[in-house]
């Protein structure tokens, strides 16, 4: 049995051709079923996200070949476009990515934690579809494993390696528990809606959207139960904001150092802090000058993730050497699997010549034959028949004369 790793990702292309591969969660049943009956393959899991479509299977490489026209089909792509950005593991480098992108060492961002669950999910799928057979239960259940131990025993995931997310950490640090802080967004984009889902995560329950659009405010503010307000608004809203995280495509500055004196004096100068992810700037840098405003810019955040990147890198090389020993340990399983699969076919072939000898010698008593002349041949015919294969066997092997192959075989034969 030969394991394939069959897959596209951030890496090898463009998000317009992921988005045509990528798999709908009510399509993965119906295509595990239909590709394992379309190219017979005897095991299959489809792992479908933003940035990757991958399909794991065992089969022979001809049947790799089938799987990559299936692929193909399947989503009416032309084959050799497809193929110019597929890339194709086998065996030990398929079970070794498995491995790096369950534990996030081949995400877009490393060492990120939601592919791990993005990686149940699809076995979840393939037992549910009944596409998994032993040997990959066993590569799953060793893949999760290590993913666990690099989780626990290493950094991969410890520190921020994203603004947003190093924006809400840092808020973290200085104000320790989230669920009693206000919180004040401005901005309704992709940046804004990510610290906001940060945010939650770390407990903040208190928050207001402000934006220049009132329906994209409020529709963000909708995901969380949180307020929206208008930029005309942000002047009264800064009085009750503890933390302010700033993100839009504004050419001028939405917070200016009087606003923030003026908030800061109606909250009795209770401290503020302040995060400007935006490019042109949103805060003036004079904020910074106030006693009681902390502001940050996206360049101190990036000073930050940048280290944490480097910490992640080196956790990565730990989790590196984690996840060749996983590899190496089921390669050693699947090894004994197949020795294990040699003794089952012997002993099946035994008792087949067995059971065959035994029901002509009952043939032959139940037809008049003497019961121990039948006896007899029936031994000798069963000696002969299980000995024939092996004494070709040794004869060849004791021809070498080698000492190694003599003690092997006595050990074989007890002799």
């Amino acid at each position: 049995m030969t394991i394939f790793a069959l897959g596209i990702n951030h890496k090898t292309a463009p998000v317009s051709l992921r988005e045509q591969v990528a798999f709908a969660p009510e399509q993965i049943l119906d295509a595990l079923r239909d590709l394992t009956t379309t190219t017979q393959v005897s095991d299959a899991v489809i792992l479908s996200t933003c940035n990757r479509t991958e399909l794991y299977f065992s089969g022979s490489p001809e049947q790799s070949k089938q799987v990559i026209d299936w692929l193909s089909k399947f989503h009416q792509l032309d084959l050799a476009e497809l193929q110019h950005h597929l890339y194709l593991h086998q065996d030990q480098q398929a079970s070794s990515h498995l491995m790096r992108v369950a534990c996030g060492l081949d995400s877009l961002v490393l060492g990120e934690p939601q592919i791990l669950g993005q990686v149940k999910q699809a076995y979840s799928h393939s037992r549910q579809a009944g596409t998994i057979n032993p040997a990959f239960e066993r590569l799953f259940q060793k893949t999760f494993s290590v993913a666990k131990q690099v989780r626990t025993e290493t950094d991969i995931g410890a520190s921020a390696v994203s603004v947003a997310f190093a924006a809400v950490s840092l808020a973290r640090q200085i104000f320790g528990q989230l669920g009693k802080v206000k919180v004040l967004l401005i901005g309704a984009g992709e940046t804004i809606e990510l610290v906001a889902k940060h945010l939650l995560e770390q407990g903040a329950e208190k928050i207001t959207v402000a934006n220049r659009s009132y329906d994209k405010a409020a529709a963000l503010a909708s995901q969380f139960n949180g307020e929206a307000v208008s930029l005309a608004q942000v002047p009264q809203s800064l009085v009750n904001a503890d933390v302010v995280i700033s993100s839009t495509a504004s050419t001028l500055p939405i917070v200016g150092k009087g606003m923030v004196e003026q908030a800061l004096k109606k909250r009795r100068h209770k401290p503020m802090f302040f995060v400007d992810l935006a490019v042109p700037r949103d805060i003036e840098e004079q904020v910074a000058e106030l006693e009681d405003a902390y502001l940050y810019t996206v360049d101190d955040l990036q000073s930050i993730v940048l280290q944490n990147l480097q910490n992640r890198q080196e956790a990565a090389a730990e989790a590196e050497q984690m996840i060749q020993q996983g590899v190496n340990e089921f390669s050693q399983w699947l090894s004994l699997h197949g020795q294990l699969d040699v003794v089952r076919d012997y002993r099946d072939k035994g008792e087949a010549i067995r059971d065959e000898l035994l029901a002509k010698a009952g043939k032959q008593i139940a037809s008049g034959q003497d019961p121990e002349k039948v006896l007899a041949e029936l031994a000798t015919k069963l000696s002969n028949r299980l000995m024939h294969a092996p004494t070709k066997a040794l004869r060849q092997l004791l021809q070498d004369e080698q000492p190694q192959q003599q003690s092997l075989i006595n050990t074989l034969l007890d002799l």
